[in-house]
């Protein structure tokens, strides 16, 4: 980072000899490792470096971007963001306003993965794989780990100057188990911020993957039709990120007329109970951070509050056009792109109502545990979960095969009954849009409780 601080200062220098109402630059280091394995086999071990950086200018309602690899020469890349962005104004625009600010991240600890001896790296997935392949009837596996270390450092003409760092961490494991014509899968999922530590020790949960991708061979299937159905935290909160959380970037909705009539700020969308909040102030998450990628320092944002959509998620651009403050959110996966409205960690607030209570009085239910994927459009939405157990007079009975759930997340929003008290947050996954993906968030909930929702096998 030290090449990177040296060259600031020139670059503020050239940004004052052009007319632009804004411009920034971003410029960015990274290290990644990967490691895959299929099957019994050690598939790949990678490691990537990269260097590199953008220059983004706004004039009369217009972006213009630039990106490059080599950071010696920057001038050549404001000249073509700035035409660019004269080519393309065509409206009076303006960005919310921001405070200049000056900031450099110290972390306290060496948080580069680096410094993990690979071979430690790949003895922790080692013993994970031979796990695995003590199950029976297995017919195949994968486990894909990453992590990656990045600096990065934002500069723009209102004289912002703010370094920061981080690393990531994700490990996936899928076992696939096969009985003739039958096929069934289970997965893990998890990721960690700085921290290596999170994705260790898990034997005993790959061990308990393994076997339930086994006994899925043998689990009934449900019949469908609307059922009463809790969900763990992870597969609430992969609802909540994905059919609500996307609907409150307010790219989305100042774009699309019908979303901006549903998405009015007042309507209410569920019980006095239900709060939905994004929020990067949270300690150690994968959604976290001290400032966007526009410089904008992050904040704790409720999109639903007592049931009633009182925000959404803005850039400056957007929060100027819509009358609102920016939150935070406007985020690029890396400096090939340019930012745009983006969550970070997104959650239902924890209710009060306890695991037990949450099932006590469902006659016949479905527990909905972990998730394989999913789809949206619009308010539409269909996931297939992971895991899934009936519920019968107010006990978890037999596990079934996994389960699909569809519906409108309007309606589903207003069925929501009951609000676990025990929050968790997931950190397995990755957010994709705009061609940026798996940019790193996390979501999550407590436990809760649906009625009156659609259920299917898958």
């Amino acid at each position: 980072m030290v090449l990177f601080e040296n060259i600031a200062s020139h670059i503020v220098r050239e940004f004052k000899k052009y007319k632009s109402e804004y411009i920034e630059a971003r410029l960015e280091q990274s290290i990644s490792n990967y490691i895959t394995y299929r099957g019994r086999e050690l598939e790949s071990i990678s490691k990537i470096s990269n260097i590199g950086g953008n220059i983004r200018s706004y004039i009369n309602g217009g972006w213009g971007f630039s990106s490059f690899n080599k950071v010696d020469d920057v001038v050549p890349y404001i000249e073509q963001a700035i035409d660019q962005a004269r080519l393309v104004s065509n409206e009076e625009g303006e960005l919310a306003y921001l405070s200049p600010v000056t900031y450099t991240l110290s972390s306290g600890t060496n948080i580069d993965p680096q410094n993990i001896p690979l071979a430690k790296k790949k003895q922790l997935l080692d013993e994970y794989n031979e796990i695995i392949w003590r199950t029976p009837k297995l017919q195949t596996s994968v486990i894909g780990y990453s992590d990656v270390y990045k600096k990065s450092l934002f500069i723009n003409s209102s004289g912002s100057f703010i370094i920061q760092e981080r690393s990531d961490y994700v490990l996936r494991l899928t076992a696939i188990a096969t009985n003739g014509s039958e096929v069934q899968q289970a997965n893990i999922s998890i990721g960690s911020r700085d921290n290596f530590d999170q994705i260790q020790g898990l034997h005993s949960q790959v061990e308990e993957m393994a076997n339930r991708s086994v006994e899925l061979l043998e689990a009934p299937q449900i019949k469908g039709g609307e059922y009463t159905v809790v969900l763990d935290p992870i597969l609430a909160g992969v609802f909540v990120h994905e059919a609500f959380g996307h609907l409150s970037e307010s790219d989305f909705v100042y774009e699309n007329d019908k979303m901006r009539q549903i998405m009015t700020l007042g309507k209410k969308f569920g019980s006095k109970d239900l709060n939905i909040i994004d929020s990067a102030l949270i300690p150690n998450l994968r959604g976290s951070y001290k400032y966007d990628d526009e410089g904008v320092p992050a904040s704790k944002t409720y999109l639903i509050n007592e049931g009633v959509l009182v925000g959404r998620l803005h850039s400056r651009e957007t929060a100027a056009k819509m009358g609102e403050k920016p939150t935070g959110n406007s985020r690029a996966i890396s400096y090939s792109y340019p930012p745009i409205v983006r969550m970070t960690n997104t959650y239902i607030e924890p209710g009060k109502a306890t695991f037990n209570e949450i099932i006590a009085d469902v006659k016949e239910g479905v527990y909905a545990k972990s998730w394989y994927g999913g789809t949206t459009s619009m308010e539409m939405f269909t996931f297939s979960a992971g895991e899934a157990y009936m519920i019968r007079n107010g006990n978890i009975a037999e596990l079934i095969r996994p389960v699909g759930l569809s519906g409108n997340v309007f309606t589903t929003l207003k069925n929501i009954e009951a609000i676990g008290n025990d929050l968790d947050m997931n950190q397995g996954g990755g957010c994709g849009k705009g061609g940026q993906m798996p940019l790193p968030v996390s979501n999550g909930s407590p436990h809760i409780r649906i009625r009156r929702c659609l259920v299917g096998g898958v």
